[in-house]
């Protein structure tokens, strides 16, 4: 398996790691994306990203509105931070 599709599978894992823990398995609740985020990213984001912080993230994210994070949603932040990731580290140059 190439470095690529490795990648690709571990986003995907991480997902369904916390997806479905309260319910769903395809989606995220609100305290299952602030668990993604402090365990999986807490690095980019702060190990304890305070409550109105994961509300502006999880609102920003659910963009239909049904208070889940679906997959595509999660997939939206997460090529976000990769680019804003790669910007900084190209900079640094």
């Amino acid at each position: 398996m190439s470095d690529m599709q490795k990648a690709i599978s571990l986003v995907i894992a991480t997902f369904c790691k916390y997806s479905g823990r309260e319910g769903d398995p395809t989606t995220l609740t609100k305290a299952e994306l602030k668990e993604l985020l402090q365990n999986e990213l807490g690095e980019l984001v702060g190990k304890a990203p305070d409550k109105a912080a994961v509300d502006r993230i999880f609102s920003d994210l659910d963009s239909n509105q049904d208070n889940l994070v679906d997959f595509a949603e999660f997939g939206r932040m997460f090529i976000c931070l990769t680019t804003m990731c790669h910007e900084f580290f190209t900079k640094k140059k």
